[in-house]
């Protein structure tokens, strides 16, 4: 399948100050993508680049096979774009904004709008001014503009800054089921990789305008993490804290931690356990997208 989103040797400077150098990857159609990367890496800079609103110095980019600079109105009317400034007219009321924005996108359902406000739990103030709106509700309302035209491709800039954790469930919970019942492309930027574990199929690690690593969680995982740290709920005790050849590290009353070479090590380990005692949970814990991330950072920048 062509990717959707192809970048090659991407490079873009700001008063000669290098933003982004010579950046490569490409997205597949319905994928979610995580850009993974510290304030200031410059995600925010590419997501202009893939919009066109902004050129590249060197390199190219093609959204759908189109140039973003030479086609962008095409480019937008298939894409939303979600950043940290609103974008919203605050003298105009939330339903006001969206039948602006409706009639600008070109949108001929109008009850579009009414089932976006009511998706993203603004139809309780919908005639409200945007200005009396809290920073959390401006991001839904926000959103709500980026859909109107059910976008084939969605690039999120930080989508939660500024959220509660009830609204930071609602955007997440709602970014993926477009992803799921409409298959929609998604790439997400964020440097919250809780936010972003079990969101994405794949990883971006931009660092200093550089793609430093990409791939799924899966496969950064076996390439950087050597070790497995096991945490065991268990009745199992020994004087000498160990079990055959496994030693651990008691932690907690009824839990002990074990560190193995390789994931192949638990099933054994766990095996020997359940013979001599009751074993209730088991849980990895160095493998989830922070450990990874400072691992990589680590094999870049020592």
């Amino acid at each position: 399948m062509t990717p959707i989103v192809v970048v090659k040797n991407v490079a873009k400077s700001y008063s000669e100050q290098l933003v982004l150098n010579r950046i490569n990857f490409s997205i597949k159609r319905g994928e979610v993508v995580g850009l993974v990367g510290p304030n200031g890496s410059g995600k925010t800079t590419l997501i202009r680049l893939l919009n066109g609103v902004i050129a590249p110095d060197s390199g190219s980019i093609t959204i759908d096979g189109k140039d973003p600079i030479q086609e962008g109105d095409e480019i937008r009317a298939k894409c939303g774009t979600l950043t940290e400034e609103a974008g919203l007219y605050e003298e105009l009321t939330a339903y006001q904004n969206l039948l602006f924005f409706a009639k600008l996108y070109h949108v001929q359902n109008l009850e579009r709008i009414a089932e976006l406000l009511e998706r993203l739990q603004l139809d309780h103030v919908q005639h409200q001014k945007v200005g009396t709106f809290s920073t959390g509700m401006k991001k839904r309302l926000q959103l709500a503009k980026v859909l109107l035209h059910q976008p084939e491709l969605l690039f999120l800039d930080e989508p939660t800054n500024g959220l509660d954790p009830e609204g930071i469930h609602l955007i997440m919970q709602i970014v993926r089921e477009l992803n799921e019942t409409e298959r929609t492309t998604i790439l997400i930027c964020s440097h919250i990789l809780s936010q972003l574990e079990y969101l994405c199929d794949r990883f971006l690690f931009i660092e200093k305008g550089s793609i430093i690593e990409q791939g799924t969680q899966k496969e950064l995982a076996d390439r950087y993490l050597r070790r497995i740290q096991l945490r065991v709920e268990t009745t199992y005790t020994h004087p000498e804290n160990r079990i055959g050849t496994f030693q651990y590290q008691p932690i907690a009353a009824d839990e002990i931690l074990f560190t193995l070479n390789s994931k192949k090590e638990i099933a054994e380990l766990l095996s020997l356990l359940t013979q001599v005692a009751e074993v209730y949970a088991a849980e990895v814990l160095n493998r989830n997208l922070e450990t990874i991330y400072f691992e990589v950072k680590k094999k870049f920048y020592g």
